[in-house]
């Protein structure tokens, strides 16, 4: 089993460029997260308790970032602050005996052009989310990926 790839510390809570992603997701495990699964956000509470949370999130592969919308007041935008740059939080989605989880730092974005791609995305994976003025997006920077869905195929042998 390989480390997973190193990444930046989260900086900064508004506007900000991620990382890129690193080439070969399996097509396997992009059509699983380009599905429409509910999927569970875990953050961390301040007091070091798990807080897991139902969510519709979105993956892209590109940039190797999922995202999550939400309310500016919500707890698990709160926990993710409180944590600062040491925030760190996963994402994961089930179908029956399919299953993947999506972990790495995670910022809270507040910039209208962040959220409002956010927007596009939820809107393209599930429906138009509802009009929200206090809406966010909790980025994770994906550092490993684990589930029955492989990131990236298998090797095949070489004669």
């Amino acid at each position: 089993m390989s480390a997973p790839d190193p990444v930046p510390a989260p900086t900064t809570v508004s506007g900000g460029d991620a990382r890129a992603q690193r080439a070969g997701d399996a097509p396997e495990f992009l059509d699983f997260w380009r599905e429409r699964h509910i999927g569970f956000l875990s953050t961390a509470r301040p007091d070091g308790s798990h807080h897991l949370v139902p969510v519709g999130v979105t993956y892209d592969p590109d940039a190797g970032i999922a995202r999550v919308i939400s309310s500016a007041t919500s707890r698990k935008v709160r926990n993710v602050l409180a944590a600062g740059a040491g925030a760190r939080a996963s994402v994961g989605q089930v179908d029956g005996r399919r299953w993947s989880t999506l972990e790495g730092p995670a910022v809270v974005r507040d910039d209208p052009e962040s959220v409002a791609d956010a927007e596009a995305r939820y809107a393209e994976r599930y429906r138009t989310p509802r009009v929200n003025p206090q809406r966010v997006v909790i980025e994770i920077t994906v550092a490993r990926a684990m589930g029955s869905v492989r990131r990236t195929a298998p090797a095949t042998a070489t004669p």
